[in-house]
């Protein structure tokens, strides 16, 4: 009889990357906006637009130079994030070049500033920085993990943004919110970049205090109440949510920072009790300071009834016109009915200031109707949808904790302007992401995106091939 032995390593199992399926995704989220700006140029000048083939490539470019970084420095990284942002981005492109052509928006800027000024190449600017913003994190952020260390430091900085609108010469005032500031010529809004900061700051904290606010003192109509002491936390936020309000008249600044933080307490503690004090608080600082803010009492009005208080306001004052305003998005919702009355043959441009901002979502109301409307908020579902995978994948809690904040803050910004467009709640004045003019919005949003594929590559990628030991070793007896 024989002995032979034979020495095998187990490596480990090599998971697909997702590289090759992204990249086809990423030609069809090309392609559709292109198609949809000629459908534009078609409907409103009955020619293809003169632009169709600059435009095509840049967002080609843009969307090419992206997947080559996550190819290269993030290979196994979510397959659909960046092809949805894409799409995004490019449909709201092409919405903005379409209120570019309005004859009445340009009459307006004419009759109020001298001037008309597209904002088509800007965002496409915006963007192109936005994507060197992904580019950057990428390459800057190997492990998101390090990013615990800066908690404290992050909880600074994200003050320091929320306080700059209010310093003098430097903030700005917009129809009442005080939440924009002027550097070098242009309009910047910290508030966009806070988000993410807070949710860095917001992690690294609930990852070491989460055990102590778990605990709970007394069980009360079947919640778990928390101890007294750990109710600071989220007293803080929420006394800070409040002076935002108070202070930069910015209700959805207010509810974003502080449904995040709930959210993420209750990831971090699995207690119910945390959303409920959550909702409760949000809605008592809401009514309390809607008692004697003149802006927020404005869009109160006008969301309750902007019929009847478009009659009953004063003339030229900001409820006439936030009531004014709000009736012209209705319209357009209901005017578009299931199928939309196609692109570039709307009126949204009657919505007048911001018709490309904060109420761009009438547009897709109105020219692509319900089902645009639902194909829109899917995309914006599945870019939260990924993002709560991510969290569930990821190997580390704080990781977990930052993914699912992200994405929490991501979708409470959609439902807060979505919402508020359609009448659900108040207006909040606030960007739908991607879609929605504005340079901070936008920039801030790949971040965003950036950060969530860097947490999905190292969550997803296979773990190192352990060393061979001797307990590897295969005996195999061969008889003669």
């Amino acid at each position: 009889m024989s002995v032979v032995t034979n020495t095998t390593t187990i490596g480990a199992i090599e998971a697909p990357s997702r590289r090759n399926t992204e990249l086809a995704l990423l030609a069809f989220a090309v392609v559709i906006p292109v198609f949809a700006y000629l459908n534009v140029g078609l409907a409103i000048d009955g020619r293809v637009p003169a632009g169709m083939l600059g435009y095509g490539l840049g967002l080609a470019l843009l969307a090419g130079v992206a997947h080559l970084v996550v190819r290269k420095w993030a290979p196994y990284a979510d397959p659909l994030l960046l092809p949805l942002a894409t799409l995004l981005n490019g449909m709201g492109l092409v919405l903005i070049w379409r209120l570019d052509q309005s004859p009445r928006l340009i009459a307006t800027s004419m009759r109020r500033y001298g001037t008309f000024s597209p904002d088509a190449p800007s965002q496409m600017m915006y963007s192109a920085i936005g994507i060197a913003m992904f580019v950057g994190v990428l390459l800057l952020l190997k492990d998101h993990r390090v990013l615990q260390r800066y908690t404290y430091i992050s909880m600074a900085v994200s003050l320091v943004l929320l306080l700059l609108p209010l310093v003098p010469g430097l903030g700005t005032d917009v129809f009442g919110a005080k939440i924009w500031i002027n550097v070098a010529g242009f309009s910047i809004q910290p508030g966009e970049f806070a988000k993410l900061v807070l949710a860095v700051f917001f992690s690294g904290y609930l990852m070491v205090k989460r055990d102590a606010l778990a605990l709970a003192s007394r069980r009360f109509m079947g919640l778990y109440l928390p101890r007294g002491r750990d109710l600071g936390p989220i007293l803080t936020i929420w006394a800070v949510s409040l002076l935002i309000l108070v202070f930069e008249n910015d209700l959805g600044t207010s509810l974003l920072f502080f449904g995040m933080f709930v959210i993420m307490l209750y990831v971090a503690t699995e207690r119910t009790s945390w959303i409920v004090m959550g909702l409760l608080m949000a809605a008592g600082g809401a009514v309390l300071v809607s008692s004697f803010a003149s802006h927020v009492q404005s869009r109160v009005a006008a969301w309750l009834d902007p019929f009847e208080c478009l009659k009953t306001a004063p003339p030229d004052s900001n409820m006439a016109y936030a009531c004014d305003q709000m009736s012209q998005v209705l319209m357009s919702f209901g005017s578009g009915g299931i199928l939309g009355t196609g692109l570039g043959q709307g009126n949204s441009d009657l919505i007048g200031f911001a018709a490309n901002s904060d109420f761009i979502f009438a547009t897709v109301g109105e020219e692509l109707g319900l089902t645009g409307v639902m194909v829109f908020l899917l995309l914006y579902g599945l870019i939260i949808e990924r993002g709560v995978r991510t969290a569930l994948a990821a190997r580390d809690p704080f990781g977990k904790l930052l993914a699912m904040g992200l994405s929490g803050a991501f979708a409470l910004q959609i439902f807060v302007v979505a919402g508020g467009v359609m009448g659900l709640i108040p207006l909040t004045g606030m960007t739908m992401p991607f879609l929605a003019y504005g340079g901070s919005s936008v920039i801030a949003n790949w971040a965003l995106i950036g950060i969530l594929i860097r947490i999905s590559d190292t969550a997803r990628r296979p773990a190192p091939a352990p060393a061979p030991s001797p307990d590897a070793e295969m005996t195999q007896v061969v008889r003669p």
